[in-house]
């Protein structure tokens, strides 16, 4: 068992919507300009909030999710992701207790918390409130004796109120929880929205004025070295190592980035490059050729229906991607990916590869976690076996695929995937760390590859 020093700290939310990610990204920004190094980490599967902490602190941030992971592995990550780092900020998900149902907190920010021992300062939204505050917060004490939560941030709160709430909370809780400050309403600075989150970090015009607003609020008006003492005082992490991956010959695999695909999450990837393989970016948008000696092919999830008619104008790539599958080149096609390669979106001509097309419903299809059972084999494993994921989609497919079962913890579940010994391709995300078999078999048949293309 190894035992690690981790200063951290969560930043969780009373509800979705209080402001979080703005919070945190004022925090990050702030700390950032301090002149420190920082690593982010965000709760559960959102691929976009992660995106605007690696613009502020230059690194990849880590999606920490115990539907994925385990403890142990919950641990892993978050040290690894921290290791020359002064700091590391976690940003919930959802309110602070909510899970996988309504009354079911586990996959929550709590779960988070407890599993990475990590201590809370709970983000509570003021606006049209004073002193019932109070009562949130004790009802987030109260609700679970084990909550973890050392301190309050009070959200778009204004300059006047602030001083005697934050003196009512230090009379009623004490040294249990800590006020740490606040953020005014700023609403040129609040993060767009659309149906799946947040508008991406490449989207928000002059997001790094904004950023710049809320570092000098958050220096101004956030108590940042209570934070760094709050952070400082978490307990020693403690795991055993990891099991070590497979070291395997070279492979080189394209990796689709750019606007219309951007969903990845980088500690998935980092199990391919663990492994030996060295991951090549391209444009499905300016492209006009796959990577020269490449061996798979990943396509991530991401917006290309926003992008679609310049997706379809760039008729050699969609070409050339569907030949190099018809010739078996090994291919992961995750939500837009497997879109990308129907016959067409909302009208406009796709790679062709997969039949049926793709159409917006105007509502969530499918929302949610799942758990993966293949029907037969193909690329990633056996039949049988078995990865968990992620659905959130409002486009549907004319054939969305059968390979898998698509399970959900209520007990539903639905067909989803087209498969074959060289294909996944379908709507529901998955992370390779939470079955590594998934990611080695992908791995060898990229290798099978290579070496029946070089007799």
């Amino acid at each position: 068992m190894a035992s690690y020093t981790v200063p951290r700290v969560l930043l969780a939310g009373t509800n979705s919507g209080c402001g979080k990610t703005t919070l945190t990204c004022a925090v990050l920004q702030a700390l950032a300009d301090r002149g420190l190094a920082l690593s982010s980490c965000k709760c559960g599967p959102d691929y976009i909030d992660p995106m605007f902490h690696s613009r502020i602190i230059g690194a990849k941030s880590t999606n920490l999710d115990p539907f994925f992971f385990g403890r142990d592995t919950l641990r892993a990550l978050l040290e690894k992701n921290a290791r020359g780092r002064r700091l590391s900020v976690i940003e919930g998900v959802m309110g602070y207790y909510d899970g996988i149902g309504a009354a079911d907190p586990r996959a929550s920010t709590y779960e988070v918390a407890k599993a990475t021992d990590s201590p809370v300062v709970l983000v509570v939204g003021v606006g049209g409130a004073s002193l019932s505050v109070l009562a949130v917060i004790q009802g987030f004490l109260t609700l679970y004796p084990d909550n973890h939560i050392r301190g309050v941030i009070l959200n778009r709160c204004s300059p006047m109120l602030y001083p005697a709430l934050a003196e009512a909370i230090r009379r009623r809780f004490g040294p249990t929880v800590t006020p740490l400050g606040y953020l005014p309403s700023m609403p040129d600075c609040t993060l767009e929205s659309r149906h799946l989150g947040l508008v991406t970090a490449a989207e928000v015009a002059g997001l790094r004025e904004k950023l710049s607003r809320l570092s000098r609020q958050a220096q101004e008006t956030i108590d940042l070295d209570g934070l760094l003492r709050l952070a400082d005082r978490a307990a020693p992490l403690t795991f055993p190592p990891p099991p070590p991956l497979p070291r395997r010959e070279n492979v080189r695999i394209a990796v689709a980035r750019d606007t219309a695909f951007c969903f990845y999450y980088e500690d998935s990837l980092d199990v391919l490059r663990d492994m030996g393989a060295e991951l090549v970016d391209f444009s499905p948008l300016s492209d006009h050729r796959l990577p020269e000696n490449i061996q798979g092919l990943y396509l991530g999830g991401g917006y290309p229906e926003l992008r679609a008619r310049e997706l379809s104008e760039n008729a050699a790539l969609r070409q050339g991607i569907r030949a190099a599958l018809e010739g078996g080149l090994p291919c992961i096609a995750e939500c837009g990916g497997f879109m990308y390669l129907t016959q067409h979106i909302a009208g406009f001509p796709m790679v062709g590869f997969l039949p049926g097309g793709c159409a917006d419903r105007g509502r969530l299809v499918r929302f949610g976690y799942v758990t993966l059972t293949a029907r037969r084999d193909n690329l990633l494993c056996r039949a049988g076996e078995s990865i968990r994921g992620h659905e959130f989609h409002r486009w549907d497919a004319d054939e969305p695929g059968d390979g898998f079962t698509a399970r959900r913890e209520s007990g539903r579940s639905w067909d989803c995937a087209a498969v074959s010994p060289t294909l996944y391709a379908g709507f529901p995300h998955f992370h390779f760390r939470a079955n590594p078999a998934f990611a080695d078999r992908f791995y060898q048949a990229c290798l099978a590859r290579k070496r029946a293309r070089s007799l």
